[in-house]
């Protein structure tokens, strides 16, 4: 069975007392120690993932997260080796967001773990993990919709919008994205 068939299941997600204080006390220091450290000097970006990882993200070696990103929750995320989260990158996530090795999230992409279901009146809150597996890249201005699997090698072309999981060595673009070709892998 190909991996890229997966269906991720979605949950009706309750915030408790536990996570609204975790937020809170991220958001400020967020606001007060993430925000606004230069992105340009290596130690800044050690502070960031340190910081990251006090609030319980799980974060390899030779990551780099700018200053600008936005993280919902810490405490969902996983990042691998070598990756790159661009400037102002918005990861809201209420559940994992789980992100692979060498990994490239180019800036203003907006990956999104949480809707509403529209199926009901009262539009409850949904949300579902997303998987970004290894050396993979979103292009600028791109949206990666809640339950999504983005399977290994893939390049999301910019200013896409991912409804649906995208097989391996795909390049997919447009709103909502579309298979453009395979990617031809050339070692140098």
């Amino acid at each position: 069975m190909n991996s890229y068939k997966i269906e991720i299941p979605r949950y009706k997600t309750k915030f408790g007392l536990k996570n609204k204080i975790s937020r809170a006390l991220w958001n400020i220091s967020n606001l007060l120690f993430f925000r606004y450290t230069p992105s340009f000097i290596k130690p800044f970006n050690i502070w960031r993932i340190f910081l990251l990882k006090l609030f319980g993200a799980k974060i390899g070696k030779y990551t780099i997260v700018y200053p600008s990103v936005k993280i919902w929750a810490p405490w969902n995320l996983e990042i691998g080796r070598n990756s790159c989260i661009g400037p102002n990158v918005n990861c809201y996530n209420p559940e994992k967001l789980i992100i692979g090795d060498k990994v490239t999230i180019s800036q203003n992409s907006y990956i999104c773990g949480g809707s509403h279901d529209i199926n009901k009146l009262s539009l409850p809150f949904i949300s579902s993990p997303i998987i970004i597996r290894n050396y993979v890249w979103i292009c600028a201005n791109s949206f990666i919709m809640m339950g999504v699997i983005i399977e290994e090698g893939a390049i999301i072309g910019a200013n896409s919008a991912v409804y649906k999981n995208v097989q391996s060595y795909q390049v997919v673009g447009g709103n909502p994205a579309k298979y453009i070709k395979k990617r031809e892998m050339k070692y140098e």
